[in-house]
């Protein structure tokens, strides 16, 4: 079943950020655009390029107004010793939600039966809490953010915002910040 269009389901779960344990629910994402990314288990190999790749572009997505949120079924104090215990993880400033009891994974139907693990996916839900965006990945192939979720999230952004688009351009999602470098036109 597709999930774009389809609003978030209630959920409440404990992250971890920034050295605290803060309670997250679907009431959370109102009000502003945010990124779910699912991946299978912390202390993992692959996971961490993904996750590090996003917490060095944590920044860009702050700029236009954008929450992260990392999801797996692992706790919230997994997360937090994985933060303290790896390099790349431990740049994270984004939310780490521990998804243990897998509502979360469940309400976004992207937990694997009869293994107690998320797959590889990413969810952009919009202010409203109305996804608009599911790329899913195989279980062994990472996720690059930079030119995956940022660009999906400035795209939607800005198709949201219509009073920002231009003739013969795509739209630009905030004022000030353009969704795609100007390039010549090319004669047909």
């Amino acid at each position: 079943m597709s999930m774009i269009n389809s609003e978030v389901k209630p959920f409440q779960a404990t992250a971890y950020q920034q050295g605290e344990f803060i309670q997250v629910t679907d009431q959370t994402l109102r009000g502003k655009w945010s990124v779910f990314f699912f991946y299978p288990a912390d202390f993992t190999f692959v996971c961490p390029t993904e996750l590090e790749d996003l917490a060095d572009n944590y920044a860009e997505f702050q700029k236009l107004g954008v929450e992260v949120y990392s999801v797996s079924t692992d706790t919230h104090f997994s997360h937090k010793a994985w933060h303290d215990s790896s390099p790349a993880i431990g740049k994270i400033n984004y939310y780490m939600l521990g998804d243990q009891n897998h509502a979360i994974s469940n309400n976004f139907e992207i937990l694997r039966e009869g293994q107690g693990l998320a797959d590889r996916g990413t969810f952009v839900i919009d202010p409203d809490g109305v996804i608009r965006r599911v790329p899913m990945y195989l279980e062994y192939k990472g996720q690059h953010y930079e030119s995956l979720s940022l660009a999906m999230v400035r795209l939607l952004i800005g198709l949201e915002h219509p009073e920002h688009t231009r003739q013969g351009r795509m739209p630009d999602m905030l004022p000030g910040v353009q969704l795609l470098p100007d390039v010549e036109a090319v004669p047909v």
